[in-house]
């Protein structure tokens, strides 16, 4: 039997026909679904000079996106306060665990110096770059 297939971009309609179908499908393992983000910064006389993003996944999960601490502000607390205050909201609404991954050159000793676990990391030698995943789970 000859098969036509033929790969096309897909078109916005195309991305949510596609992205309604793999959540019909995940309906049938996933039983707890959570929605929203947590949005949160620290300003120093009106100026933002950290904050992060995070939005809900599958599960009872709290994935973040970003974090960013301006250079003049690292290692005094700030990114420790961020993360903090971001465990705190994500208990509060129900989460069970954080992730997040980060490149080598950003977080990946801060991370690990308050608590998150390694649980995977690649190198990419041609780009001379490594990449790590952490997760966080919330008592």
């Amino acid at each position: 039997m000859e098969e036509n297939f033929t790969i096309i971009e897909l078109s916005d309609n195309e991305v949510k026909f596609m992205e309604d179908k793999l959540d019909e499908y995940d309906q049938e393992y996933i039983k707890f679904k959570m929605n929203g983000e947590i949005s949160i910064g620290i300003k120093e006389n009106g100026y933002l000079i950290a904050g992060l993003n995070a939005c809900f996944t599958a599960f009872k999960i709290l994935y973040v996106s970003t974090v960013f601490v301006e250079k003049e502000y690292r290692r005094r607390g700030i990114g420790t306060r961020l993360m903090d205050e971001l465990e705190r909201k994500a208990k509060e609404l129900g989460a069970n665990m954080i992730r997040l991954d980060t490149f080598d050159f950003q977080g990946r000793e801060f991370y690990k110096s308050i608590g998150y676990e390694e649980v995977g990391f690649y190198k990419n030698g041609i780009d001379c770059f490594a990449e790590s995943f952490f997760v966080k789970r919330l008592d």
